[in-house]
């Protein structure tokens, strides 16, 4: 993978353009400045960093170009024009290193070929249109920083599903200007390293807004569905739980019954300051919308996700028989043994009605 960094004043950067044949992106935090002055901390995302069409990218003449080696190691290629060798010297022709790559022969990672970015701790602002037109770009995972964003940051962004947060939910984050950027449903995992679940997840569904002009000339600004009002939970980029919670009870006719199904799944799977009324409001939703939730977790071949829905024991008859004719369906084996597995334990479980005998 190859960077090109502009350096900014006080001794950060900005990435302005990458290129490598992987689709999914993880980017250091820093870059070693030229001439061994310390370290650059990439803080920035410019503009139309990874849109298939840039505007404006600065010249080779005001950026230095680093190379990652797969050991995670960053070389110095190319500094404000001028090539940067840093290589051995070699008696013979045959020996010399091969002559640095051209930027018509960089193969950009951008567009629809992106598909999945790790952004660094270090990171603070995302430039307008970073992201315009990367439509296969799927998972956005951040640090804990807080974060700027500029305009039409995932313009396009239509498979965008999961933001990964590396964080606890109590933790000041980027999400809230993350979530604010996307107007299509999507899903935020808190998910500190090292651990092996979510803290908790939380669903964004879908919005939109309308400006309609009276005759008056009165701009009457308006939103459609409950997806503004989740996105708005937050208190100096702090999650708030409870007013979250309390959107739910208030109606979501307007919105997508899949995603709110899901909505309800994730908060009771993962149950971070979750009251005991709001469990039951969504526990109510969750039993008569099962079929939905197992029909996106047997198309993400989510197995993990099944045996948490059956955990949470909101099935019944009708809902295992459906379950059970999704699974074939989708071919699942695996899930339809699970789901019969879980059925029989279930009327195992049952009180068994008393038999009497009549003696005559």
């Amino acid at each position: 993978m190859i960077l090109d960094i502009l350096p900014l004043a006080g001794g950060t950067a900005r990435l302005v353009r990458v290129y490598g044949g992987e689709p999914c992106v993880k980017l250091p935090g820093a870059v070693p400045a030229p001439e061994g002055e310390g370290r650059w901390p990439i803080t920035e995302l410019g503009d139309y960093c990874f849109s298939e069409k840039p505007r404006g990218l600065p010249g080779p003449e005001k950026t230095c170009r680093y190379e990652l080696a797969e050991d995670g190691k960053l070389c110095l290629t190319r500094a404000f024009g001028r090539d940067v060798g840093g290589k051995e010297r070699y008696s013979f022709d045959f020996d010399a290193p091969a002559a640095p790559a051209q930027d018509d022969e960089l193969h950009p990672v951008c567009g629809n070929f992106l598909e999945e970015v790790t952004l660094p701790d270090s990171l603070r602002v995302i430039g307008s249109c970073t992201f315009y037109n990367c439509r296969r770009l799927r998972r956005l995972t951040a640090g804990t920083g807080e974060l700027t964003m500029g305009s039409d940051v995932f313009l396009n962004c239509f498979a965008l599903e999961d933001l990964i947060i590396r964080a606890t939910p109590e933790q000041a984050t980027g999400l809230f200007a993350l979530v604010g950027s996307i107007t299509e449903a999507v899903r935020a995992l808190f998910w500190p390293v090292g651990e092996a679940a979510p803290r908790a997840g939380l669903w964004y569904p879908a919005y939109w807004e309308d400006i309609e002009e009276t005759p008056a000339h009165i701009l009457l600004h308006t939103f459609s569905g409950q997806g503004y009002h989740y996105r708005q939970c937050f208190l100096e980029n702090k999650l708030l739980p409870a007013e979250y919670d309390a959107i739910f009870p208030q109606g979501h006719d307007a919105d997508d019954a899949s995603v709110m199904a899901m909505l309800c799944f994730d908060r009771l799977r993962w149950p971070w300051q979750l009251s005991d009324a709001a469990r039951d409001a969504y526990r109510d939703f969750l039993k008569t919308n099962t079929g939905r939730v197992l029909t996106r977790l047997l198309k993400a071949q989510d197995t993990e996700g099944v045996k948490a829905l059956l955990a949470l024991d909101v099935m019944d008859t009708d809902a295992f028989a459906e379950g059970a004719a999704l699974a074939a369906k989708a071919d699942n084996a695996e899930a339809a043994a699970l789901l019969a597995d879980a059925e029989h334990k279930k009327r195992a479980a049952a009180p068994q009605k008393k038999r009497y005998d009549f003696d005559f």
